[in-house]
């Protein structure tokens, strides 16, 4: 995964954004942050409300990522 990705859900309610832990203090291996938010009004007017940020291993997050797509979640532009 590049620097960072998003994942929009098939009702546009929620979004998800997958990004490099740059900041990573472990010599062993590399993390991803994975943001969620919640979009509130129209999409594009206004961001979507941060609710929640894990930190997984990079395995991990691309298991994350192929979980989301098979459950209906789609790749979209960056939102905030």
């Amino acid at each position: 995964m590049n620097e960072e990705h998003w994942l929009i859900n098939s009702s546009r309610s929620r979004v998800k954004r997958f990004m490099r832990n740059r900041q990573n203090k472990d010599k062993f291996f590399e993390y991803m942050f994975i943001d969620s938010g919640k979009i509130v009004g129209i999409l594009g007017q206004q961001p979507p409300v941060i609710t929640t940020r894990e930190e997984l291993k990079i395995d991990e997050a691309r298991e994350e990522w192929k979980k989301f797509i098979s459950q209906g979640w789609r790749k979209t532009k960056v939102v905030w």
